[in-house]
C-alpha cells in the first residue's frame, strides 16, 4: 500500500483517480489545485504524486518544480495532460516529471504505471500475495 496524492483542479478527475487508487489498496489524499497541492505534500510525504498540468493558479510545471526542489530521494511525479504536445512534455522533462500520461486515460493504464513504479520502491505494492 502506497499513499498517492493527486493534484488536479477538475472534481471528476480527482474522484476517478481516488477510486481506482483505493480499489486497489493505496491511501490516496487530493488536492484542488497547486497551492493545495504543495501543501499535502510537504505533510504527507507521498510516495507517489499525480499532478495535472493545466490548474488556475499556480500550474502543474511550477508544483513539480517545487518537489524537485525538496531534499532526500525524489518522489515519483505522473503529470495528466490534455496537451500532449512536444513543448509541453519537453517542460516537463526538464523540470523532473518521470512519468507522463493523456488525457484521456484508462484506468488500467493508469494501475500499471502506478504498480511498475511502485513495485520497486514501496514493500507490498505489486506483490500478488
Amino acid at each position: 500500500m502506497a499513499t498517492i496524492l493527486v493534484v488536479d483542479d477538475d472534481p471528476a478527475i480527482r474522484q476517478l483517480l481516488t477510486d481506482v487508487l483505493e480499489m486497489d489498496g493505496h491511501v490516496v489524499a487530493v488536492a484542488v489545485d497547486g497551492n493545495d497541492g504543495l501543501r499535502a505534500y510537504d505533510v504527507l510525504q507521498p510516495d507517489f504524486v499525480i499532478l495535472d498540468v493545466m490548474m488556475p493558479g499556480l500550474d502543474g510545471y511550477g508544483v513539480l518544480r517545487s518537489i524537485r526542489g525538496h531534499e532526500g530521494d525524489p518522489v515519483p511525479v505522473l503529470m495528466l495532460t490534455a496537451a500532449a504536445d512536444s513543448d509541453s512534455a519537453a517542460r516537463g522533462w526538464a523540470d523532473g516529471v518521470d512519468y507522463y500520461l493523456a488525457k484521456p486515460f484508462t484506468a488500467d493504464t493508469l494501475l500499471d504505471l502506478v504498480e511498475g513504479v511502485l513495485g520497486d520502491r514501496v514493500p507490498g505494492v505489486g506483490d500478488d500475495g
